[in-house]
This record gives C-alpha cells, sequence and structure tokens, in this order.
C-alpha cells in the first residue's frame, strides 16, 4: 500500500506459502532483538515444519504471533536434551521434519544445538542450516575491528583464576576475539583482559538490533575504566578485541647485549637461535651480527 510519504508494506500480514519440507533437522536462525530481521524463509520453515522445537517455548511464540504462524511446540534445551533429543531424532527417520530454533540468533552458538546435530548425523539424519541472524556477527561488523580472521570464545569463565587462564589460552590468537558476557561481569572482564591481553582496541556492542542499541570504541583499559565507574548495564553483550599488538622491534645496542651474553654460555648458533626465540628476529641474521660483533673484539 502507497502513500504520498512513501511506501507503506503490511509485512505482518503478508501470507507465506509454507511448502512442504524434506525430512530434515533443520536449523533455523532467529531474531536477536528486532523481530523484523526475521527471514522469509526462515518463516516459510517455522511454519512448514513438522516439528517446532524452541529452546524457549515461551520466547517463540512472540516471534510465531507476531507472524501469524499458529504452531505447537516442544521445548529442547540443555536440562532435557538427553531425553528429547533421541526423539527428534526418531521422528526425522520416521519421515517428519524438525526445525529447530534457539530463543535468539543462530542454534548451535552458545546453546545445546550441537549436541542435536552430533546425534542427527550420526543417525544419517540430513541437516538443513536457514542462515540468518547472529549477535556476534553483528557486533564484528560494527565494530570497527579486523574481520578477515576472528575467533569466538563464548562466555569466559566465572572464576577470576580460571578467566585469566582461559585469556592466557587466547593472547597469541592471530584475529579479533569475540566473547559473550554477562552485565555484572562486564567490567571485571575488561579489566582481566588488559592485564591478560595487553590495552588492545575493543568494542563492546550491548542491545544489538534493539530499542537502546549501543556499540562502544576504544581501548581495552577505557573501556574497563568506563564500565567500572557506571552502574551495571543492562541487556546482552558482546565483546570484541582487536589482535595482538605488533611487537616493538628491540633496539639494537639491546639485541647486541643479548646476543654477547648469550654467546658466553652457549655456542654461536645456540645464542642466535636463543635471541631469535627471544627477539622475534631471524637466526641466521643474528648469527651473522654476532660473528661482526666478535670480530669487532667482543
Amino acid at each position: 500500500m502507497d502513500d504520498e510519504g512513501g511506501r507503506n508494506y503490511l509485512i505482518g500480514q503478508a501470507a507465506f506459502a509454507a511448502r512442504p519440507l524434506e525430512p530434515a533437522l533443520h536449523i533455523v536462525a532467529t531474531p536477536i532483538g528486532n523481530l523484523s530481521d526475521i527471514t522469509l524463509r526462515a518463516l516459510e520453515t517455522l511454519a512448514a515444519a513438522d516439528i517446532l522445537a524452541c529452546e524457549d517455548t515461551r520466547v517463540t511464540r512472540v516471534l510465531l504471533e507476531r507472524y501469524g504462524i499458529r504452531r505447537r511446540t516442544t521445548a529442547y534445551h540443555e536440562h532435557n536434551a538427553a531425553e528429547a533429543g533421541p526423539k527428534l531424532i526418531e521422528a526425522v527417520l520416521a519421515g517428519r521434519s524438525v526445525a529447530l530454533v534457539s530463543d535468539a540468533g543462530t542454534p548451535l552458538v552458545s546453546d545445546p544445538g550441537y549436541r542435536l546435530v552430533a546425534e542427527a548425523i550420526e543417525a544419517g539424519v540430513r541437516v538443513v542450516p536457514i542462515p540468518g541472524p547472529s549477535a556476534l556477527l553483528a557486533a564484528l561488523a560494527a565494530s570497527g575491528l579486523p574481520s578477515d580472521a576472528f575467533f569466538f570464545a563464548g562466555f569466559l569463565p566465572a572464576k577470576d583464576g580460571q578467566r585469566r587462564s582461559r585469556l592466557e589460552e587466547l593472547k597469541a590468537v592471530p584475529g579479533t576475539l569475540v566473547f559473550y558476557e554477562s552485565p555484572r561481569r562486564l567490567a571485571g572482564s575488561l579489566s582481566a583482559m588488559t592485564e591478560s591481553l595487553g590495552d588492545r582496541p575493543a568494542a563492546v556492542g550491548r542491545e544489538l538490533t534493539k530499542t537502546f542499541e549501543e556499540m562502544r570504541r576504544g581501548s581495552l583499559a577505557e573501556l574497563a575504566a568506563r564500565y567500572g565507574e557506571e552502574p551495571t548495564p543492562k541487556g546482552e553483550i558482546v565483546v570484541c578485541v582487536g589482535p595482538p599488538l605488533p611487537a616493538e622491534a628491540p633496539d639494537a645496542a639491546d639485541t647486541d647485549r643479548l646476543l654477547l651474553s648469550l654467546a658466553g654460555e652457549m655456542s654461536a648458533s645456540k645464542a642466535a637461535g636463543e635471541a631469535a626465540r627471544m627477539t622475534g628476529g631471524r637466526k641466521t641474521d643474528l648469527y651473522r651480527r654476532l660473528m661482526e660483533l666478535k670480530g669487532d673484539g667482543g
């Protein structure tokens, strides 16, 4: 329907032709906040599936009612996965179609859906992805950080020691790190990241696609200080942290002193190799420099 101010589309009242689905496990991405982000293929799949499995049936009911899809739902979540999973697989093997949705975003990302997919594959059941919204990709796209290589690390451990150990494991990952975090742990996690990863560029996305969407950018130290001074934020949070910062080239005089010190304890070849490990330089270049230093009388 058109008017003088532009074009109006009555999407909520549109009739979607739900074609029959093949017997398979259909993994359906749903909105992370804004219900208008649902894809047409996802709506068709939700309307046509014989069985609709949801992380929380109450949450999915809101989406279904928004688009006039009247379907019964069944629960599949971490607490009933062991019992519900095999039943869903049996249904597909019996010729029925099963659609799986999480509360928000793409199933299997920080939810138990991966267990169901693994069971389906083992049983020879076809798995069909229905792509769509993803909080981690939305945050990465708006962060301003490198996106050619990234690593999704999910939620960090709640205990401080375990959190620091995990960050040490991720320290050398050559790409942007993406985390999910709870509001009450955000300030502490940002501080721990600063200490373990260094003061890298970072971004914090909150309530993405929702009314109070916010994306803050800055260094980890700056963001840790800001969130540490403010009241605990509300909503869903994604933290993006830039790749490791380039190491500064060591001072030439310091490198010379290191080479001579190592050469006093081991062979020239081993000294050059150890210096290469410590400085990131090339062993052949360091060996050549050590020979020059020895030729100059040390």
